[in-house]
């Protein structure tokens, strides 16, 4: 609080081990009979969240589902009670593990809701002591939520917040007549220059002064992913570079404090109209105690266009704006004042400064407001720009990279680095082995899961720098599947994401049964070379792909098993390691040089 971002509100994503969007996030249920509330990372940030603002309120919401919610089909609502089973376990391990109270459950992002499984949840979560825990619906659009909430006043008495992704700051008739609380629950998802940071100011103020929603929640973040994935810097700072710590503090960060540091959940927005005459908005909020923030923004329209929806046309002129002050604030004296502007083209931006106060004559004051700004004023006098150290330089990754995957107590369920896209990738313990493969990393999905997105047939983890061209991947690895199972290292992997099926790059593929592929895709269609290798199943197996130029040739346990197969394209990407199916495989030593 009061130093940076300052957020309120923290959504997560209650992992289904399919792909999401930037990747696949592991359940904490894979199967039936399994439970683990220490996998991911959603737990440890949800911790980091608390020790720096412990009133910060937390959401959880559904993605995707291991497949044993739909007993084979693609579908969580056909057993609602296994569902709201499985969701409301892990509210429970949130809070006996980590000590963490969720506060707001969503039901399913983006997708279908069933307003059978919405009441079950409400009934389950009851039952459980859980009823502090709020009902969020439906993460889709309006309608027909807002429609049905209106039919059926059963559903109406479970859900209390409306949240529509992306509304454009506009809501509907129908969410106005459920009186429930409106949510933007999900926005933003712009890239993080300064056109972001308009986006982010004008939707901040403008979800409320167009369409009553009180909460604005930024798909995403952080950008901590590979950039060349779908959505790249699509986060409200910069930190993409483990491997050298270097981060950046972008734009949308001050821009997120001017509301934030000076208003909290449980303030109450003053219902005036708040489009200013010259174009803009301001917002006025109180928290009943006398103190008032008011939040104006000049966005104009180039400068502040979102990912989605379009932006209609509309114009911004440099303009003076008078506010009255009535009732109680009639006393207010002074107010202190912060500021940005954001200089597109002429580069000369200010961000996040105080400002000398504002003297209120008479419960009014003046303000002479150019475009693209924001101004906070406020009766607190809180409010700080932090002055950090600089992070470290940036570095590309590591040339000459190695794990061998062997620790004890690992931090996190997953190695470093390996951004699963599709399946889960775990460090494993091998109690079987008393040699060199205790320790590995384990690709644990065996089903494919309820999907969100279009998640691969194979299962793949990347790694590496994008814009690698030349390299040598070498890996031990290890079937566990029986007659059809198979695994492959890769090299040149040109897309991952949401886009994942349709990833290229070289593949080199062996098989249980003692084949062996190369192939220009991660489908395994186009077959550039293929052969006997005299691999079996439940084995460790070294396999080298090193690619060079226009040429790739392939090593097994050291020794040539195919060369001279010639590459077109892609003509670069990053190294991969992966399974042909949903299925158990092992990997150790992998190194990339």
């Amino acid at each position: 609080p009061s130093f940076g971002a300052s957020l309120h509100i923290l959504k997560v994503e209650i992992g289904g081990d399919g792909q999401s969007t930037d990747g696949t996030e592991p359940s904490h249920m894979h199967y039936e009979n399994d439970e683990n509330y220490f996998r991911g990372y959603e737990w440890w940030l949800m911790k980091e969240a608390k020790k720096r603002n412990p009133k910060i309120k937390l959401i959880g919401l559904p993605w995707t589902f291991p497949a044993w919610i739909g007993k084979g089909e693609n579908w969580p609502y056909d057993y609602p009670d296994v569902t709201a089973y499985y969701i409301v376990s892990w509210i429970l391990g949130a809070k006996q593990y980590h000590d963490l109270d969720i506060d707001y459950i969503g039901i399913w992002n983006e997708r279908a809701f069933s307003s059978k499984y919405i009441k079950l949840l409400r009934y389950t979560l009851d039952k459980h002591g859980l009823q502090q825990v709020r009902i969020i619906a439906s993460d889709r659009l309006w309608e027909p939520i807002s429609f049905v909430l209106l039919l059926d006043s059963e559903l109406h008495g479970v859900v209390d917040v409306i949240g529509a992704h992306y509304p454009g700051t506009k809501t509907v008739p129908n969410a106005l007549l459920t009186k429930k609380k409106l949510w933007s629950s999900e926005d933003y998802s712009t890239f993080n220059d300064e056109v972001g940071a308009g986006c982010w100011a004008r939707i901040l103020n403008q979800n409320y002064v167009n369409g009553n929603m009180t909460s604005t929640i930024a798909w995403n973040l952080v950008a901590s992913y590979y950039e060349e994935l779908p959505f790249g810097r699509c986060g409200l700072m910069t930190a993409q570079e483990p491997w050298s710590g270097h981060y950046k503090v972008e734009a949308p960060i001050w821009i997120t404090a001017h509301t934030t540091q000076f208003t909290q959940p449980g303030w109450s927005y003053l219902q005036v109209d708040g489009h200013l005459e010259g174009g803009g908005s301001f917002v006025a909020l109180t928290d009943g105690l006398g103190n008032l923030t008011v939040i104006i923004e000049t966005m104009t329209h180039n400068h502040s266009q979102c990912i989605r929806p379009p932006l209609p046309h509309f114009s911004v002129t440099p303009q003076r704006a008078t506010f009255y002050l009535k009732g109680s604030f009639y006393m207010v004296e002074t107010l202190q004042v912060w500021h940005s502007r954001l200089g597109f083209e002429s580069g000369n931006s200010s961000l996040f400064q105080q400002l000398h106060p504002v003297k209120v004559w008479k419960g009014s004051f003046s303000l002479d407001l150019n475009v693209d700004e924001v101004y906070t004023l406020t009766t607190l006098k809180t409010g700080q720009k932090c002055g950090c150290p600089e992070p470290p330089p940036p570095q590309p990754f590591p040339s000459n990279y190695k794990d061998d995957f062997n620790i004890r107590n690992p931090p996190f369920s997953e190695a470093p680095n390996f951004a699963d896209q599709t399946g889960v990738f775990e460090y494993f313990i091998n109690a079987s082995d008393p040699g060199d493969h205790v320790f590995t990393l384990r690709q644990v999905v065996v089903q494919r899961p309820i999907t969100w997105a279009s998640d691969a047939d194979q299962t793949i983890s990347v790694i590496g720098n994008f814009q690698w061209v030349n390299m040598t991947v070498t890996c031990d690895i290890y079937i566990e599947k029986q007659r059809d199972g198979g695994v492959f290292v890769a090299g040149r992997v040109d897309n991952g994401g949401i886009y994942v099926r349709r990833t290229k790059g070289v593949f080199f593929w062996v098989f249980a049964d003692g084949t062996y592929r190369v192939t220009g895709d991660l489908a395994g269609e186009e077959i550039l070379m293929k052969g006997l290798s005299g691999v079996r199943d439940n084995a460790w197996h070294t396999l080298t792909l090193n690619i060079q130029g226009t040429s790739a040739s392939g090593l097994l346990n050291g020794y040539p098993l195919w060369e001279n197969v010639t590459i077109s394209k892609p003509s670069n990407g990053w190294a991969a390691i992966g399974t042909r199916s949903f299925e158990f495989a092992q990997f150790d030593n992998f190194h990339i040089e």
